[in-house]
């Protein structure tokens, strides 16, 4: 898949914006500050329904206007179809090939991102929040199910929390009612887990030979999911329901005292092992670097197993950060076969027959032109 036209309206920097893109790597040149990535951001809330940068919607409003509007022309296999976004202080309203789309979890995954920006450089020594929104993110793209357990699975546990501190105030005595929202909560816990064991074994495949190539054979990826109970990948989704009810049993007096949810998918975390050392902890940064590059290498892979198509690559200034080797590893990879658009300052350095051929734009001062 590929997107073949983009139109801005308000958003960030931009007052008015039309784009056409080549099926190919686009490069998108500018100073800092100037917004190239703020198209390259348009493009991932585009689809989907959300920024990498934000988790405030009006901040892509552009300043004293009251809505900001993506739309998009996406190829497909089976044709053209567009996309739009309307980004207001009411809420995002969404249409998908013409049609409203109701809930934005019906409208996620009709167009396939993988977005690799500086910060995602974190995902192996940031926090354990950074690498549970990386796994909800990409599990959302391919499956609207797990979208919904995870929309429902944060209203759930903000009610339980909330309740939780009413019991350690005395606001509330009857624990009947946190019975209730226990039993809910499990429900959607076991099933949020259950699919990230099966995700991450898929990826794990992926990633592993991609690994191996970067580092010459000399080094083994294994991603390990880190639950905060004693679920595993072996047990069913039953068994995880029934670890979950034992556990949260033991510790209920423990939660009313503290007044918070101490256990479940909002406190797991991943592992990175590279020949069985974690990554985070004992890896150089080059470690580091070609695990996060292997992992995101792998997210095109998958996904493309999964839809039978290739996602569009958003290289968001990531270029300058990766050494000649990785560089090259990178781009001979996505040549020819995905959709790709680079933010960068300059291309100088960077001497790869891929950029060579590239559709190059500039952007200045929320202006963006064709070079070439």
């Amino acid at each position: 898949m590929h997107i073949e036209e983009l139109l801005l309206k308000n958003y960030r920097n931009y007052e008015q914006l039309e784009a056409h893109f080549e099926n190919k790597v686009n490069v998108i040149l500018g100073e800092n500050a100037q917004g190239k990535t703020n198209v390259m951001e348009s493009i991932y809330v585009l689809a989907m329904a959300k920024s990498h940068r934000t988790s405030n919607d009006k901040e892509l409003i552009r300043w004293d206007e009251d809505y900001a509007k993506i739309e998009g022309r996406i190829a497909k296999t089976r044709g053209s179809l567009p996309m739009q976004l309307v980004i207001s202080k009411k809420g995002k309203r969404a249409r998908y090939n013409h049609i409203e789309q109701r809930k934005l979890s019906q409208y996620v995954g009709n167009m396939n991102v993988v977005m690799f920006a500086p910060e995602d450089l974190h995902l192996v020594k940031g926090s354990p929040q950074v690498r549970r929104r990386f796994i909800d993110m990409e599990i959302g793209q391919v499956s609207p199910v797990y979208l919904h357990d995870i929309s429902q699975y944060q209203k759930v546990l903000q009610q339980r929390n909330h309740y939780l501190k009413q019991l350690q105030l005395r606001q509330q005595t009857d624990q009947a009612m946190l019975d209730i929202l226990t039993e809910q909560f499990i429900g959607f816990a076991a099933r949020i887990v259950a699919k990230r064991f099966e995700f991450l074994r898929l990826l794990e495949q992926w990633a592993l030979p991609i690994h191996q190539g970067i580092s010459r054979g000399l080094e083994t990826l294994k991603i390990e999911y880190k639950a905060s109970a004693e679920v595993s990948e072996e047990q069913d989704l039953s068994k995880m329901v029934e670890v979950y009810h034992e556990k949260f049993a033991k510790i209920k007096n423990r939660e009313i005292e503290r007044g918070v949810t101490m256990f479940g998918a909002h406190r797991d975390d991943l592992a990175f092992l590279v020949n069985g050392r974690d990554v985070q902890t004992f890896g150089s940064q080059g470690q580091q670097r070609t695990t996060a590059l292997s992992v995101k290498l792998a997210e095109i892979e998958l996904i493309n197993k999964e839809i039978g198509e290739y996602p569009i690559l958003l290289l968001d200034d990531v270029l300058s950060e990766l050494d000649d080797y990785r560089q090259s590893h990178l781009l001979n990879t996505i040549q020819g076969k995905v959709q790709t658009f680079v933010t960068t300052t300059s291309v100088e350095g960077i001497d790869h027959q891929t950029l060579k051929e590239a559709a190059a734009y500039r952007v200045t001062s929320g202006v963006m032109e064709r070079t070439q």
